[in-house]
């Protein structure tokens, strides 16, 4: 059942495998990478828990010793305190250029870890073995690494390039169904951007991938990281296309700012609000027909995600507060926010000519019917 993805960057070209049972195929597929059989793993703890026994038993059956190191789960962890134990920790075991880190969680690990490879002897090479529905159809693919700062997320980071992403799909299925739908809101968000069909194939087929469906699963995954792929290709560093992948993103970071990067907003559920929020805006201004953001939000909804500021539990700051903290984002140029706005569902572009005015007023009338 794997599904292979190529992402044929000059130089830096590499697979995405996906399919279930990757874990225990790990060996085998990462043994070609190697100039010695060994490798340093930085796992989130909780999926060590539950999964580092299989990858471990995977790399043994090719003769690859491992060592390991775990990190807490959340946001948190994206921070200059854990990245600074993760490179003297890489130090330590003697990593050298032609070696192999294995990046094993969900985004903030794959972040994080690509983030240390990069900068480790000026670069070495890492794998992704991403766990989470967010990291296998977003964060791994595409080569962002970093971690967040006080004064935004991902503020600190390189472009470097994973030598193999490996989406083991049966790992999904030890996600918590909050996990799932966060990393859901990613999925949903490629059919927005660019491709209606695939978004018209989730209003009918996601519910069935959420429920476990294997092959649904790992078509939703596939689509998606084609559409990554693709993308990365013709603008890898983001100086044009690859800032479409940042729909729904703007609207997304600044609220994550407002719950302090906690628990109270996982980064997918920001995705799906600041996508609903986009969509809404691109109504307000004329450039897509009402029915489209009312397509959106019936679809969020089915899935049961959240879908509006009044779905975030606990107090927010005022539209103005907000509008500042998308002041900080990387997206500004020129000091003018770049938004990527939609002619229609699959017609998505990017913009800096939004009044900035319209957008405080959307988030008001959001804030408003909170209560």
């Amino acid at each position: 059942m794997m599904e292979t993805v190529h992402v044929p960057l000059e130089g830096r070209a590499y697979d995405i495998h996906i399919g279930p049972g990757l874990l225990a195929q790990s060996g085998r597929l990462i043994a070609p990478l190697l100039p010695r059989p060994r490798v340093a793993i930085v796992a989130d703890e909780h999926v060590a828990d539950l999964h580092l026994a299989t990858l471990l038993k995977g790399l043994e059956t090719q003769g690859i010793s491992a060592v390991h190191m775990t990190l807490p789960q959340g946001e948190g962890t994206k921070s200059w305190p854990h990245f600074e134990r993760v490179v003297e920790w890489l130090l330590e075991q003697k990593v050298e250029r032609n070696d192999v880190v294995v990046a094993f969680g969900g985004g903030v690990i794959g972040d994080l870890v690509g983030f240390a490879a990069a900068v480790l002897r000026r670069g070495v090479r890492f794998v992704q073995v991403p766990t989470s529905l967010l990291a296998q159809v977003d964060s791994s693919v595409g080569g962002k690494t970093g971690i967040n700062a006080p004064q935004g997320k991902n503020l600190i980071g390189a472009f470097h390039q994973p030598s193999l992403v490996l989406a083991d799909t049966e790992v999904l299925g030890t996600l918590t169904e909050r996990d799932y739908l966060a990393g859901y809101g990613e999925v949903v968000k490629y059919g927005l951007l660019g491709d209606s069909e695939f978004f018209q194939w989730l209003e009918g087929n996601a519910s069935r991938a959420a429920k476990g469906d294997m092959q649904a699963r790992i078509a939703a995954v596939k689509r998606s990281v084609e559409m990554k792929a693709e993308i990365v290709v013709r603008d890898e560093t983001e100086q044009g296309d690859r800032a479409l992948l940042n729909l729904g993103h703007t609207f997304c970071h600044a609220l994550e700012a407002a719950t302090g990067y906690s628990d109270r907003l996982l980064h997918g559920e920001g995705v799906a609000i600041g996508c609903a929020l986009a969509f809404e805006l691109s109504s307000r201004m004329g450039l897509c027909s009402q029915e489209d953001p009312s397509r959106v939000r019936a679809h969020l909804r089915d899935m049961k995600m959240k879908v509006d500021l009044s779905d975030i539990e606990g107090e927010l700051p005022d539209a103005d507060t907000l509008l500042d903290l998308m002041g900080q984002d990387k997206k500004v140029v020129d000091g003018k926010l770049r938004f990527i706005l939609a002619r229609g569902i699959g017609e998505a572009f990017v913009t800096s000519d939004v009044d900035p005015v319209m957008v405080r007023d959307l988030l008001r009338e959001a804030l408003a019917a909170r209560g």
